[in-house]
C-alpha cells in the first residue's frame, strides 16, 4: 500500500510551502500585531492601555434584549403616597406610564390598588389580589389582541 507524505512535511524549510509570493498571511487585516500603527507613538498605545487592545474579541448579539426597569411592592407603596388618583376607595396607578416594566413581590400591600403594568411576578399578582386590589398585565392583553387579529 502506498503512503503519501503530506505536503506540509515534504516542504518543511521551503518558506512558502508551494504558494509562491501569495499566502503570506495577515494581508487583509493590515499586518500582524502592531504593524501599521505608524508614527506618533501609536505603536506604544497598547503599553499604556494595558493588555486586551489588539485583536478582535467576542461578538455582537443579534437578539439584544432591553432590560425592564422593575419596582417592588415596597417602592410601590412609597409611590402611592404621592398619588391622589382614586376610583372610590381603590387607588389606580399605571406603572407603564411611570417607566416601570415589571412589578416584583418584595413587601406588603396595605391598601386596595389597581396596578397597570407590562409584567408582574406571580407572587406580586397574588399579594395585590389578596389585599382586595386588581392588576392589569399589559403584555397578556396585547398577546390576546394579536391572537384575535390572527383569527
Amino acid at each position: 500500500m502506498m503512503h503519501k507524505r503530506k505536503k506540509f512535511s515534504r516542504q518543511l524549510g521551503s518558506r512558502t510551502y508551494g504558494w509562491g509570493k501569495n499566502h503570506r498571511g495577515s494581508g487583509n487585516r493590515g499586518g500582524v500585531g502592531n504593524s501599521g500603527r505608524g508614527k506618533k507613538a501609536q505603536s506604544k498605545k497598547p503599553q499604556v492601555w494595558g493588555t486586551g487592545y489588539l485583536g478582535k474579541y467576542g461578538f455582537t448579539s443579534k437578539s439584544r434584549t432591553e432590560k425592564q426597569k422593575s419596582i417592588n411592592i415596597v417602592q410601590l407603596e412609597e409611590l402611592l403616597k404621592s398619588r391622589n388618583t382614586k376610583d372610590g376607595n381603590i387607588v389606580i396607578i399605571n406603572l407603564a406610564e411611570e417607566g416601570y416594566g415589571k412589578l416584583l413581590s418584595t413587601g406588603k400591600v396595605f391598601r386596595k390598588v389597581h396596578v397597570i403594568v407590562q409584567n408582574a411576578s406571580p407572587k406580586a399578582v397574588e399579594k395585590i389580589r389578596i389585599s382586595g386590589g386588581a392588576i392589569t398585565i399589559l403584555s397578556e392583553s396585547e398577546n390576546e389582541a394579536q391572537k384575535e387579529k390572527a383569527k
